[in-house]
């Protein structure tokens, strides 16, 4: 299939996908909602799936996976590489691939990697403003 379409369509899927909220995170405060772990236990009703608010809640499977062929890649369509000098811009290649300078590059770095990665032609998907 075309990368396009599988790209809305990957988004599609995730605007479907459910908030999966970790067991218990709203009686402990250093779970945040958003830390995913898989229940364990013997007992765990979320992990039996049965009993009360624990069952209603919605678990990590794989059917809410995105297409094999977009998985991991940009919302542009390219894939990330993340740069932090000048001599990682030679094995990027322009057509399927777009950069992410680290932010730990100072500016006079940046500065440079941003003019050598116009001259080649590569997407950087954070510029400076």
């Amino acid at each position: 299939m075309n990368l396009k379409i599988l790209l809305k369509l990957r988004k599609r899927l995730k605007s479907r996908k459910p908030d999966f909220k970790r067991y218990c995170w709203d009686r402990k405060l250093r779970l945040r909602r958003e830390s995913w772990r898989k229940p364990r236990g013997l007992d765990n009703a979320m992990r039996l799936e049965y009993g009360g608010k624990w069952s209603g809640r919605k678990r990590v499977k794989i059917g809410f996976r995105s297409p094999k062929i977009v998985r991991g890649l940009h919302p542009s369509g390219y894939e990330e590489i993340l740069v932090y000098n000048e001599k990682q811009l030679e094995n990027v290649d322009f057509k399927r691939q777009a950069i992410r300078i680290a932010s730990c590059v100072g500016m006079r770095k940046r500065v440079l990697i941003e003019t050598k990665a116009k001259e080649k032609g590569i997407k950087i998907l954070n510029p400076l403003r």
